[in-house]
């Protein structure tokens, strides 16, 4: 039952397609990254654009040194372009302060990472409570929404475990309850599969599929075709620029 679901999401992206003329929550226009080392100049972006609609699932692959890492930093605001325009939701990012930028990190953006990016001396509640700490949300609310993610992601009873005694897929689903926690409406993952076996890779990819249904627009990093496959559309980016901008071979099959 939830296999046929997310086939029929799969098709518009949360069920429906995007009302026309509906705004996109992320815009490139002729983004450039250059980095500086001495006299020595390396572009790591080369004229990027790229539209990405609320609800769609993207993957942008590509391999390493393409430029994939420096265009997701950008995208989240932990990184600014050399030059080009980057519109999140219909405002420009060059326009915001630091206090915004950090505003837009915390709230509007989760971030998933290949290496988990655990606090090894908390357990897998307090890593989730963090952000919420953090945010200055209530102790109710924040015992009831940490309750709450760590159920949905399968991990309702390894909450009080430390990441040394999970599993690479468990350490993942800390991870990614931990971005949900302050309700971003953009998940951005980089290669969250990277360090899992193939068994609790595909568990993760599902966790990003609900993730998708439920309305997150949700953006993934991997070098893994296989992966991508999974997502609703496939950006291919080669020596800083975007080379193909395509529906994933599953959609294209259906």
């Amino acid at each position: 039952m939830v296999g046929k679901l997310l086939n029929g999401l799969r098709k518009n992206g949360n069920g429906t397609a995007a009302p026309a003329g509906t705004q996109p929550v992320i815009a490139l226009a002729g983004i450039r990254k250059v980095y500086s080392t001495g006299s020595i100049e390396v572009e790591a972006l080369k004229g990027v654009d790229v539209t990405i609609q609320p609800g769609e699932f993207v993957a942008l692959v590509g391999p390493s040194g393409s430029g994939k890492s420096t265009l997701l930093n950008i995208v989240g605001c932990l990184d600014t372009p050399t030059t080009g325009s980057y519109r999140l939701t219909g405002e420009e990012v060059a326009g915001f302060d630091l206090d915004r930028l950090a505003d837009v990190r915390n709230r509007r953006i989760g971030f998933i990472f290949q290496g988990f990016n655990l606090l090894a001396q908390l357990t897998a509640y307090d890593n989730v409570e963090l952000p919420l700490l953090f945010k200055g949300t209530g102790t109710r609310e924040r015992r009831e929404r940490v309750t709450r993610l760590l159920g949905q992601v399968g991990l309702a009873d390894r909450m009080h475990h430390k990441p040394t005694e999970l599993s690479g897929g468990q350490m993942q689903r800390v991870a990614i309850a931990r971005a949900l926690a302050c309700e971003p409406d953009i998940l951005l993952a980089d290669e969250p599969t990277g360090n899992l076996d193939s068994s609790s890779g595909a568990d993760i990819l599902h966790v990003f599929e609900e993730l998708w249904s439920a309305g997150h627009t949700v953006v993934v990093i991997t070098h893994d075709r296989a992966v991508a496959r999974r997502t609703q559309r496939v950006l291919t980016i080669q020596d800083g620029r975007i080379t193909a901008d395509e529906p994933s071979s599953s959609l294209a099959g259906s």
